[in-house]
Formats: structure tokens, C-alpha cells, sequence
């Protein structure tokens, strides 16, 4: 396990261990720390993957340079798409937590 996996379910065990099992609604800090959490998150993958993206399409690029043109198009079209399911993630972290 990497260290980045460590600190992630060290964070989250600690998350669930401080909230109250038996209560049933979340007080206010633990709505926003969890809002943050899902929000931070997704951002976090997305810059990841379209990262990745980028870095793949400059290799196919590389390799391939009379293919620059619909490789880029497919590149954008990936991005495009990550981009929108993190936007998508960060609303929904940000507002399923309220009541």
C-alpha cells in the first residue's frame, strides 16, 4: 500500500471514529468536513486522469504525428468527459450532506 492509500483511510478511519454512531443527524462541522472530503476528492481524480490523458495523447503524438488531429480531438472529447463526472461529483459532495 502506498503512502498516499495510507493517508487517505488513516483520515477516514479517524472521520468515523470521531462521529457519533448513535445520532442521528450530522452536526455542521461533519457536513462540511465530508462535503470537502467528496469535493477535494473528485478534483483530486480528475486532475489525475486528465493528467493521464494528456500525457497519453503526447506519446500517440510522438509516435504517430500525422495522426495529431484526431488524436487531439479524441483527447479533448476524454478530457471533456472526465471533467464533467468530477463536476458533477463535487455538486453532488456538496449538497447531499444537507438536509
Amino acid at each position: 500500500m502506498n503512502k498516499l492509500t495510507t493517508v487517505f483511510f488513516a483520515i477516514f478511519g479517524a472521520l468515523l471514529i470521531a462521529s457519533d454512531a448513535s445520532a442521528q443527524t450530522l452536526t455542521l462541522a461533519q457536513e462540511f468536513i465530508g462535503g470537502g472530503l467528496a469535493a477535494g476528492l473528485a478534483v483530486v481524480g480528475a486532475g489525475i486522469g486528465i493528467g493521464l490523458i494528456g500525457a497519453h495523447s503526447n506519446e500517440a503524438v510522438a509516435r504517430q504525428p500525422e495522426m495529431a488531429g484526431r488524436i487531439f480531438i479524441n483527447m479533448i472529447l476524454t478530457a471533456a468527459l472526465v471533467e464533467g463526472a468530477a463536476l458533477f461529483a463535487v455538486v453532488v459532495g456538496g449538497f447531499i450532506l444537507r438536509p
